[in-house]
């Protein structure tokens, strides 16, 4: 099994950046697809993005597409997620996620999990 631990969330204005990592320990991230969900106050969890196990390919959820970008890093087995031309609605907990699974877009598609990292949106 892997363990996974998010970094990287704050407070930022409208137009910003930031970056999200997610440290995996146990197994290496190329074992898995790697993913990114995102949960805001009041609803459900949700894709954001996904590198998947098999061959590298990279999806986005519609609302993030040209903005935000996932990379694996297998040297350091690490995920990230660059984040730019932040919205107040990108704010949300973001969620590290590895499943075995080619590739999906549904939370019970992964098994492991992160605790989540804050990201704020906001003037």
């Amino acid at each position: 099994q892997v363990q996974l631990e998010e970094s990287g969330g704050g407070v930022v204005q409208p137009g910003g950046s930031l970056r999200l990592s997610c440290a995996a320990s146990g197994r290496t991230v190329t074992t898995y697809t790697m993913a990114w969900f995102r949960q805001a106050p009041g609803k459900e969890r949700e894709f954001v993005a996904a590198a998947t196990r098999i061959d590298g390919l990279k999806y986005y959820a519609e609302s993030v597409k040209g903005r935000f970008t996932i990379s694996r890093d297998n040297a350091k087995n690490t995920v990230s997620l660059q984040m730019t031309s932040l919205k107040p609605e990108d704010t949300a907990a973001y969620y590290c996620a590895a499943g075995t699974a080619t590739f999906g877009r549904r939370p019970d598609m992964y098994t492991y999990w992160g605790q989540g990292t804050q990201v704020a949106v906001s003037s």
